[in-house]
């Protein structure tokens, strides 16, 4: 498992709900953690890691001896959004990238934990923000598409650079054709391994 970089599809990639917890679905949370510990970041969905699962994990102190504060989301549902705040906001699968997004200060939402429990949240400012963005990447939606016209255009350049870097890697056999990536996640999504 690893942590996919922008364009690769699953980022795009619509998620299907969890409809059984099992130990293959708890092991996929457990790297998942890991992961976003090691690349030092605050949430990781499951389309980051090639995924086609509605689930995301979060430690908003990205810190792996503050375990306490990890938690394994699945099939999170935003039920509410109050206010607004801009703030700069990076994402994993865009190394270096930060830039200025507007989200809703607070958000009341509904998910069920890896128990098996559904819970529901009211999360303000910071919290806010890590559960709208990694509720995006379950639905395809990604940080950038959330840009003004200015933000856009302050992106453009990297993210010219992370499409050729992709397509070199692709061209050099080293990511296999989208349609294969596709594919995959497809099969995945529609029970061929591990939860359906």
């Amino acid at each position: 498992m690893n942590i996919v970089q922008y364009p690769h599809p699953a980022l795009r990639f619509v998620t299907r709900p969890i409809v059984r917890i099992d130990d293959a679905l708890r092991h996929a949370a457990a790297q998942m953690l890991e992961l976003m510990y090691e690349a030092r970041g605050v949430g990781l969905a499951a389309t980051q890691v090639a995924l086609p699962w509605r689930m995301f994990v979060y430690n908003p102190t990205a810190d792996p001896e503050k375990r306490e504060h990890e938690h394994v989301i699945l099939n999170p549902v935003i039920m509410e959004k109050r206010g607004s705040q801009d703030e700069s906001e990076g994402c994993l699968s865009f190394p270096g990238m930060y830039h200025k997004v507007r989200r809703a200060k607070a958000v009341k939402v509904r998910y069920h934990s890896l128990t098996g429990n559904q819970v529901e949240v009211e999360a303000t400012d910071f919290l806010s923000r890590i559960f709208q963005h990694e509720t995006d990447h379950l639905s395809g939606i990604l940080f950038i598409d959330k840009l003004g016209p200015i933000g856009r255009l302050a992106a453009r350049q990297n993210l010219a650079r992370l499409e050729a870097e992709y397509r070199d890697a692709q061209s050099m056999g080293e990511i296999p054709p989208d349609s294969e990536l596709i594919q995959r996640l497809e099969a995945l999504a529609d029970g061929g391994s591990t939860p359906s």
